[in-house]
């Protein structure tokens, strides 16, 4: 499932690059359902666990930026100078967060501890 993961994701990103928009659209479903389940799997694992969350947000943001370029509203205003574009950044800090919880809270709290929750 995870090497299938990476064709998704491939093939999403290409169509995005080709701006082959039915295509990427698409893609998005499987890539995302899959980093989804994948995260899923490994919920007892703080340390895949904390990584495939991160993925998946990765490939949330990058799908919603794809988007905003393919139906055209990147550019448009949100708030003041913040584009729709701007607003991936929020699966995207969020991924952030999520690797920073892990590096920088749980694992020195548990230094000996297997990685499990």
């Amino acid at each position: 499932m995870e090497n299938l993961h990476i064709v998704f994701w491939l093939l999403k990103d290409i169509s995005w690059c080709l701006f082959l928009k039915p295509l990427g659209i698409i893609m998005i479903v499987p890539t995302l359902t899959i980093a989804v389940i994948i995260a899923y799997r490994t919920r007892k694992m703080v340390s895949e666990l904390c990584h495939n969350l991160a993925i998946s947000l990765w490939i949330l943001a990058n799908s919603y930026w794809m988007v905003t370029e393919f139906l055209e509203f990147d550019s448009h205003l949100v708030y003041g100078d913040v584009t729709f574009k701007h607003l991936s950044l929020i699966p995207f800090f969020m991924g952030v967060f999520t690797l920073g919880y892990y590096y920088l809270y749980w694992l020195p709290k548990n230094p000996n501890e297997e990685n499990t929750l």
